[in-house]
């Protein structure tokens, strides 16, 4: 990510997590923030890579970045309504 796309509201480490957790852990978080909001989740597990765009797809919620740094996955996440 550069440095003009780090800025974010909320941060969510899912690291040594495994499906489901990391989902079900967004799920919670997303309700405690606002549309609009940006979220940045930071995982390990390999899964993550299909199920988080799924669920930005069912959720209405914009996948505005994704990449992997090392073992690493990143996403920054535009809330949806």
């Amino acid at each position: 990510m550069n440095e003009a796309e780090t800025t974010h509201d909320a941060t969510l480490d899912t690291r040594g997590l495994y499906c489901p957790e990391p989902i079900m852990l967004m799920h919670n978080k997303v309700r405690d923030m606002q549309s609009g909001q940006t979220l940045l989740v930071i995982a390990t597990d390999p899964a993550t890579t299909r199920d988080i765009p799924k669920f930005c797809g069912f959720l209405g919620h914009q996948l505005i970045e994704q990449s992997q740094d090392g073992e690493e996955y990143l996403y920054r996440i535009r809330l949806g309504s």
